[in-house]
């Protein structure tokens, strides 16, 4: 097991275009580098990358093969400037026809980060906005099945734009690799962020980050999966929001028989009394539906 340091010079904003390796993992190797705002900017506020979402990767894990997985777990995700933006105004997909009309064109509106007391709070007004600071990515995915070249401002099997802020540090995500090496590829860092990213935007920031890699070979899941101390989740991403929540719902039934060995009755038990649904995006092309299950249901006696 190796830790290795990069210092990106690419990023990407598509997925699948199966560029050069940024570097070559073996399964257990850990990685220190730093990611992109949603914009481009780096952490002296540098554009180097094109909007929307510049990722940094891809990140080659040797003897991943289509039908294993990856385990990516995320050892540390700081900010490393102290100054973020988002969009002042809800997006219009958030709201009813008579309010957006409402709307004043979307602006944005720049936020402070004070990392000694973890809290993010607006430059300008409304003054009083005090929020905690909560690090998160918003996109992390694999290279998609098919050929597809996917944008990195939406999701779907892969991973991509997901905006789950259960994507956090001390999280392990659960990725399906659908070409050789996986090819992960993660960024789009958010200071904090409300459930829906119903303002099209969190607090949006570089980011750097620390995580882990190993493979789970023969493991074929049917999208994301993730656990941190407390919860299971999946990950559905689709369009309309029911098929996300039916897709995240499914490969958790599927994770309770592989890893618990649980019967369907047993499945449809714990799920319909201590599955909790949270809404990770609303925004982007593919919705985002996170299904949860307590870690503590799982405990036998």
């Amino acid at each position: 097991m190796a830790i290795h340091t990069l210092e990106p010079t690419r990023f990407f904003n598509l997925l699948g275009l199966r560029e050069p390796p940024a570097l070559v993992l073996r399964p257990g190797d850990s990685v220190r580098t730093w990611t992109l705002d949603a914009h481009g900017f780096d952490q002296h506020e540098k554009q180097v990358g094109e909007r929307p979402n510049p990722l940094t990767g891809p990140f080659h894990v040797e003897g991943a093969e289509p039908g294993d997985a990856l385990a990516v777990r995320l050892d540390g995700l700081q900010p490393n400037r102290s100054g973020c933006w988002s969009h002042r105004y809800l997006a219009e997909n958030a709201l009813e026809p008579s309010s957006v009309r409402r709307l004043p064109e979307q602006a944005y509106i720049r936020w402070n980060i004070d990392r000694k007391r973890r809290t993010v709070s607006p430059a300008e007004p409304p003054a009083g906005l005090e929020l905690p600071l909560k690090p998160m990515l918003g996109c992390i995915g694999t290279s998609p099945a098919d050929g597809q070249v996917l944008s990195t401002a939406t999701a779907g099997t892969h991973g991509g734009n997901m905006d789950y802020p259960g994507i956090a540090e001390g999280a392990t995500i659960y990725l399906p690799v659908f070409v050789s090496g996986g090819e992960l590829y993660l960024g789009d860092g958010h200071a904090t962020q409300g459930d829906g990213e119903i303002a099209g935007s969190g607090t949006e920031v570089s980011f750097d980050v620390r995580f882990t890699v190993n493979l789970l070979k023969g493991r074929r899941i049917g999208c994301p999966r993730g656990e941190n101390a407390e919860w299971l989740f999946t990950l559905g991403n689709a369009r309309p929001l029911e098929q996300a929540l039916q897709q995240a719902t499914s490969e958790m039934v599927r994770w309770l028989e592989q890893d618990y060995a649980l019967e369907p009755a047993s499945i449809g038990l714990l799920l319909g009394q201590a599955v909790r649904y949270q809404l990770a995006n609303v925004f982007d092309p593919a919705y985002t539906m996170v299904c949860k299950v307590p870690k503590w249901s799982l405990r036998r006696p």
